[in-house]
């Protein structure tokens, strides 16, 4: 019997044991085999050439540093409290890196987190990250691109992130701040808590008009 008919041999005896995943039960057989589990072929949502741009390392390297620490093992809040804090890498990029491991461990499909299906949408503005983070905490300046009611604040880090209800619904919002320049910044949309993938799609489609609003309105 060839080595990898005997795992699949494994994989299978393991599943009807514990009633994991194939992915679940063949990270486990792999790991017993004291071989380092290949990541899944899937859509990791950064190219390696971002995310090292971004978060100083390629993918090969947080794999390799997430498995050594056991992050498998590791809620999504922990892996990236730990990519934050001991890796010295940003808050939005720190959620990008942890998002990534967890889609290429088998730990979560596209689209979604921890608190379910989630859509992130982002655009360049042309104002500093000070008056692009005001743009969405000032009430009566939100008011003017965004429909009042449609946002109720919960907390925020000035010129960082902000935290929002959405609507009447339980999906939340969060927004991510980062400058590019004296008067240019970037945000970050990452809606969570959604029904399903059409309210996804929906909600893609409500943030890329909404951020489109707001920036003719500061280019005006």
């Amino acid at each position: 019997m060839t080595e990898e008919k005997a795992r699949k041999r494994s994989i299978r005896k393991r599943m009807s044991k514990t009633g994991e995943s194939y992915t679940a039960a063949r990270h486990h057989v792999v790991k017993s085999e004291g071989k380092p589990s290949p990541r899944l072929d899937v859509d990791l949502g950064k190219s390696d050439e971002s995310i090292k741009r971004g978060s100083g390392k390629s993918w090969d390297e947080w794999f390799g540093i997430l498995d050594f620490w056991g992050a498998t093992k590791r809620t999504h809040s922990e892996i990236a409290r730990h990519v934050h804090e001991e890796h010295d890498v940003s808050g939005w990029w720190a959620q990008t890196v942890t998002v990534g491991y967890e889609r290429g461990r088998g730990m979560r499909r596209v689209n979604e987190n921890s608190s379910g299906l989630y859509v992130s949408v982002s655009k360049t503005l042309p104002v500093g990250v000070e008056e692009l983070f005001e743009e969405f905490t000032d009430s009566r300046k939100r008011n003017r691109w965004l429909e009042p009611g449609t946002l109720r604040s919960r907390t925020s880090q000035p010129g960082k992130s902000a935290r929002f209800d959405f609507g009447d619904d339980q999906s939340r919002v969060h927004a991510y701040f980062a400058s590019k320049g004296k008067r240019k910044a970037t945000v970050v949309i990452q809606h969570e808590r959604l029904s399903d993938q059409g309210t996804v799609e929906e909600r893609r489609s409500f943030w890329k008009e909404r951020l489109s609003r707001l920036a003719a309105r500061l280019e005006s």
